[in-house]
C-alpha cells in the first residue's frame, strides 16, 4: 500500500473525543500510562489510525495490546524512544471503528524509568464520542491481578514482562462481561502486610493513596506519580481486592532485613507447622486497616475481597478479619468471595494462573457482581 498523504495529527490536548483508562492527573499531556490496564479508547472513521507514543525503560520493557471493535488485534514489546504504532490500516473510510490501546505491563517498582507517554493520534477520519460504560470497577492485587503467567508455556519459569498481561486477565474478562470501565492497582510479589519474601516495604496499602505510589524516581515524580490520588475523580461501583497470596508465602520464607533501617521482619510458624498467633494477628490487622482505608476514600463502593487462585492458606484469617471489621464499623457493604484454585490443567507460566484459571475466576466473580450491582 502506498503511504496515506491524508493523515492529520491530533494532539490529545486538542482532541475532544476519547476516553482514558487508569489513574491520571487531570489535564496532563502527554498522557502517562502508569498501570497495567491503563490506556486510551477512541471511536473514529477513516481508513487508517496511528498512535504516537514515547517509551522509556532501563531493564523492564513495557508491552501493549490493542483491540479493534472489541476483538483482540495485536500485542507487542516496545523499545525506547518516540515511535508511531499503526492501529489499523486500509479499512473502509465511512465505518466507525472502536479502538482501544492498553498497557499490558504492571507499574514497575523495580524500574524507575519504565514509562509510556501517549502524545497524539494520526488519522484521515473523524473522532466521535465514546460512550460511558454501565459500571466502574477497581481491581487491587498482586501478580495474579498483574496477569503474570497468562502468557508463556507451563515450563517457562523466568520472571519477564512478556509473560504478564491484562489482555488475558480476569479483571478484563469481568469488565467485558459487565460492560464496565476498570482500573487496576497491582504489583507482583506484594501483599497486604508484606511481600512474599517478608519485605515489609512491599505492601499495597502503603502505596494505594498516591496517584501511582508503586513507582518512584525523578521522572515519575515529575509526572505526578507520588502526588495524592484524587479519589473523588472516579467513583467505582465495586472494588475487588485480591491480596493474601504473598502474605501466605512469607510464612515459608527466611527473615528479611530492611537495608535502610536494619529492621528484621519475619512471619513465623510454630514447630508444629501452625501459624504464630501474633504474626497471624498482625496480618489480620493489616486486612482490617486496609478495608478502613478503602472505605474512607470510597464510601459507597461495594468491597469484595477475593482469594484462592493460588491456594487457600489464609482464607480463615481473611474472613475472621473481615468479620471483625464489620463488627467494629457496622459496614456490611463488604464481602468475601473464594475463587477457584489453579490446577495442573489451568496453570500458566512461572507457576501462576494461566488464561484458563483467569477465565474460571472471572466466571465466579462476574456472577457474584451481577447479583450485587443489579
Amino acid at each position: 500500500m502506498t503511504p496515506n498523504t491524508n493523515l492529520k495529527t491530533f494532539d490529545l490536548k486538542d482532541l475532544q473525543y476519547y476516553k482514558i483508562y487508569g489513574r491520571q492527573k487531570s489535564g496532563q499531556y502527554p498522557v502517562p500510562l502508569f498501570f497495567n490496564g491503563s490506556g486510551i479508547e477512541v471511536n473514529v472513521t477513516g481508513s487508517e489510525l496511528w498512535i504516537d507514543i514515547e517509551v522509556e525503560f532501563d531493564t523492564h520493557e513495557p508491552w501493549i495490546f490493542t483491540r479493534l471493535n472489541d476483538s483482540f488485534m495485536s500485542r507487542q514489546m516496545l523499545m525506547p524512544g518516540s515511535q508511531s504504532i499503526c492501529l489499523f490500516r486500509g479499512m473502509s473510510c465511512e465505518a466507525v471503528k472502536n479502538v482501544k490501546f492498553f498497557r499490558e505491563l504492571q507499574a514497575m517498582s523495580e524500574d524507575d524509568t519504565c514509562r509510556i507517554l501517549v502524545k497524539s493520534l494520526r488519522s484521515d477520519g473523524f473522532f466521535l464520542p465514546v460512550s460511558d460504560k454501565k459500571y466502574k470497577l477497581e481491581f487491587i492485587g498482586d501478580s495474579i491481578t498483574s496477569g503474570e503467567g497468562t502468557y508463556g508455556a507451563k515450563e517457562d519459569v523466568d520472571w519477564l514482562p512478556m509473560y504478564m498481561g491484562v489482555s488475558r486477565n480476569y479483571a478484563l474478562m469481568v469488565s467485558d462481561a459487565l460492560d464496565a470501565e476498570f482500573r487496576l492497582f497491582s504489583q507482583g510479589g506484594w501483599g497486604v502486610l508484606c511481600g512474599w519474601d517478608n519485605d515489609p516495604r512491599h505492601n499495597i496499602p502503603c502505596r494505594y493513596e498516591k496517584l501511582c505510589g508503586l513507582v518512584s524516581g525523578t521522572k515519575n515524580d515529575e509526572l505526578g506519580a507520588s502526588e495524592p490520588y484524587d479519589f473523588d475523580e472516579w467513583k467505582p461501583d465495586a472494588i475487588i481486592v485480591n491480596l493474601g497470596t504473598n502474605d501466605s508465602s512469607a510464612f515459608e520464607q527466611p527473615p528479611f532485613t530492611v537495608p535502610e533501617t536494619g529492621e528484621v521482619f519475619k512471619q513465623r510458624k510454630e514447630p508444629d507447622g501452625s501459624y504464630n498467633q501474633d504474626d497471624l494477628n498482625r496480618f489480620k490487622q493489616a486486612v482490617i486497616n486496609f478495608l478502613e482505608m478503602i472505605r474512607r476514600h470510597n464510601p459507597d463502593s461495594h468491597i469484595v475481597w477475593t482469594y484462592g487462585m493460588l491456594a487457600y492458606n489464609l482464607t480463615l484469617a481473611i474472613t475472621d478479619a473481615m468479620n471483625s471489621y464489620r463488627q467494629m464499623t457496622g459496614d456490611n457493604n463488604v464481602s468475601f468471595l473464594q475463587l477457584p484454585n489453579t490446577t495442573e490443567e489451568t496453570v500458566g507460566s512461572h507457576a501462576h494462573p494461566g488464561e484458563l484459571s483467569h477465565a474460571r475466576a472471572a466466571k465466579v466473580l462476574t456472577e457474584y457482581l451481577e447479583s450485587i450491582l443489579s
